[in-house]
């Protein structure tokens, strides 16, 4: 699984106009899944969303993770991740995990944020989504589980 993680003050996804998702300071993260990913890759991101540093501490140093701010996190599918663009000027999707896999385990993700933190809210899976966003700094990090 990838994630295009970027560091907001602020983010909302919209579905037909309709505001489905949206957090304040937080992280706002892109999810790829790949036809080898399992529930492991699942907890692995997982882990990696919740405690990578990316926040200022009292410093101005990177040191602080989303648990530690107590930040919003706002989950949206994104196969286009997946995409093979090594050769040629057109992305191929061969690299993205069938869509019943994807939906799976991007619920996975979902399902097991909501468990272990406080404020989740996410895209629509497979829908046509557009995303607003505020990157704070800018700050934007490619993670892979």
């Amino acid at each position: 699984m990838k994630a295009l993680i970027q560091r907001v003050s602020g983010a909302r996804v919209e579905v037909a106009g309709e505001i489905v998702g949206a957090i304040d300071q937080g992280l706002l993260a892109l999810v790829g899944v790949e036809p080898q990913d399992n529930p492991a890759s699942v907890a692995k991101l997982l882990h990696k969303l919740l405690n990578y540093r990316v926040f200022s501490d009292a410093d101005g140093k990177m040191n602080l993770s989303l648990k530690d701010v107590c930040g919003g996190l706002l989950l949206v599918s994104q196969f286009t991740l997946a995409a093979d663009t090594k050769s040629g000027l057109r992305p191929s999707f061969s690299s993205a995990a069938a869509p019943a896999l994807g939906a799976e385990l991007f619920e996975q993700l979902v399902e097991l944020a909501r468990q272990q933190h406080p404020q989740v809210a996410t895209g629509r899976f497979g829908a046509d989504m557009q995303v607003h966003l505020v990157n704070d700094g800018p700050v934007t990090f490619l993670l892979e589980s």
